[in-house]
């Protein structure tokens, strides 16, 4: 292990979205393949002190880690590329680092001092980024948003100084930025690129690599001219095109010998890299023998990123299972019981998804309702497991009114808060969060899906089932199937005459990963391959 990392900045230009995230994890993944130590580091420059209390519509999911970190969802990409756990530092937002060094101005810690950006702000950056330092062979650091937002300055003035500190033959700054196609010109225009690098380069950073989403290749005189106005070598300009599939860009990024670039240029040793997993597992994404239907209940549909890890979880578990997954979008609020079946009835499986608040839900009951009572492949995550509670209670044990406290309260709550809940007042980070452990009964479809009776799975959620409840709704034919290890609070649900229907009060899709997926989703795509099968 080095006494010092090595460190590769990635930086984003021109305009936001060009997939930043996807970059930094499919280098870590070609770094890892060659067996170094790799960890990744997302740096956002917004005031949220984390994104727990955004709204998806703006940021996307909120992903969590095991320590209960709510964070970008790019963390989520970083671990299912490198199939590794992050944690609460793998991520910093500016909210967090000016949080902190406020509070220890209040506490006099700078004795006096005028606290300023530089140093006290960019120190405290740098901090967070050598927190990994002789840790793993190579530190990635992502830093959020487009170069030249007025946010951004304080992180990457710490780029710079954290470079100069760590020797130019221990850092890598490499900016990734667009090179657009105009399609009546039939002409990539570079100008968009020259002017990010020397807006970067205003800012004391001279990038060694770029990387160039287009949607048409480069070709050689494009490269050599962008190599020329942004002071690179033309090999280290490097085409980042549009994939089928983004487990394909690692495989892309290799055929131009990226990694062999950053080796270089970081003096590591040239180790053989080895992607035929990888490329197995692409292939399969690409080339699927089966087909199933999936509906994805849920309120938040018009900005797919909110469901981010549920739909790369699909992904895993489709190659598992050599089929495509076919999602269908369904809007919580459109289903009614008397058009549930227009909605539902053509599908082999229905996810209903997390969630928070109260609309919606009776749709998400509805739907419920139906496939229970078809036999159609069901998965519930979090809220899910808490409406397909509510539906057995209303619709099978007798409890017409029964409902969750977070959306009616009556003495009919079969989901609700646990005693110690009911005085939370703060919104931020109040929650049952990270990894908790649990339990599984034998003869259930979730120990026949893990293979283990012990689990542990990430957890985002205040409400839980209601204990009250519990001898009725088991005699009625409910089976609790998992639970936390003092048998107090449930953790799964299950129908044992049904073909597949369960439900978790944890985020399952947030521990599954590119090759090896989840056993859950395995299994419930398994079950819908099967009723695909049978509807042939």
């Amino acid at each position: 292990m080095p006494k010092t990392s090595k460190y590769i900045f990635i930086t984003g230009g021109v305009l936001s979205s060009l997939g930043k995230g996807i970059a930094s994890s499919s280098i870590g993944l070609l770094l890892r393949q060659r067996g170094f130590t790799v960890t990744i580091q997302k740096l956002d420059p917004y005031i949220n002190v984390d994104p727990g209390t955004m709204n998806p519509y703006q940021h996307g999911e909120v992903f969590v880690t095991d320590d209960g970190a709510e964070t970008d969802l790019d963390l989520g990409h970083y671990e299912r590329f490198l199939d590794v756990s992050m944690s609460r530092e793998n991520t910093a937002t500016a909210g967090q680092v000016y949080f902190d060094v406020i509070t220890r101005e209040r506490q006099g810690a700078y004795l006096g001092k005028t606290v300023q950006v530089v140093p006290h702000i960019t120190d405290e950056i740098k901090k967070r980024m050598r927190a990994f330092d002789g840790k793993y062979d190579i530190i990635i650091i992502e830093i959020g948003g487009t170069v030249g937002d007025i946010e951004s300055l304080p992180f990457l003035e710490a780029c710079r100084q954290l470079r100069h500190e760590v020797g130019r033959h221990n850092a890598l700054d490499i900016h990734l930025t667009y090179v657009p196609y105009i399609k009546s010109a039939g002409e990539l225009k570079t100008k968009p690129t020259q002017h990010s690098v020397k807006t970067l380069m205003e800012f004391g950073i001279t990038p060694d690599l770029l990387l160039c989403r287009a949607e048409v290749p480069l070709d050689r005189d494009i490269r050599a001219k962008i190599a020329l106005f942004c002071n690179v070598e033309e090999r280290s300009v490097i085409e980042a095109l549009d994939a089928d599939t983004i487990y394909e860009v690692p495989m892309l990024f290799a055929r131009h010998e990226l990694d062999n670039i950053v080796c270089e240029k970081l003096a590591l040793r040239k180790s053989k890299r080895n992607l035929d997993t990888w490329s197995r597992f692409v292939h399969r994404i690409k080339a699927p023998r089966h087909k199933v239907r999936i509906g994805l209940v849920g309120k938040y549909i018009k900005y797919p990123d909110s469901y981010k890890s549920i739909l790369e979880a699909f992904i895993h578990a489709g190659a598992i299972n050599n089929a495509k997954v076919e999602l269908t979008w369904i809007d919580s609020e459109d289903i009614t019981r008397e058009n549930a079946a227009a909605h539902l009835s053509n599908l082999d499986g229905i996810l209903v998804a997390p969630g928070f608040g109260s609309r919606g839900i009776e749709g998400k009951i509805h739907a419920i309702e139906y496939v229970r009572s078809h036999g159609i492949p069901f998965f519930g995550i979090c809220l899910g497991m808490q409406c397909a509670v509510i539906e057995f209670a209303r619709n099978v044990a007798g409890l017409p009114l029964a409902n969750s406290s977070e959306f009616k309260k009556n003495k009919f709550s079969v989901i609700d808060l646990l005693p110690e809940q009911r005085s939370v007042t703060d919104k931020g980070g109040t929650m049952r969060l990270g990894a908790y452990p649990c339990r599984l009964e034998k003869r259930t479809k979730a120990l026949a899906a893990y293979k283990s009776e012990h689990i542990s799975e990430r957890h985002r959620h205040r409400y839980e089932f209601n204990n009250d409840f519990r001898e009725q709704l088991v005699g009625a034919g409910l089976k609790i199937s998992g639970t936390s290890p003092d048998g107090r609070l449930v953790e799964v649900v299950e129908l044992p005459n049904h073909p597949w229907f369960v439900g978790v009060q944890f985020h399952p899709e947030l521990k599954s990963r590119a090759v090896t997926g989840h056993p859950l989703f395995v299994a419930f795509i398994k079950a819908a391959v099967a009723k695909a099968t049978e509807d042939l």
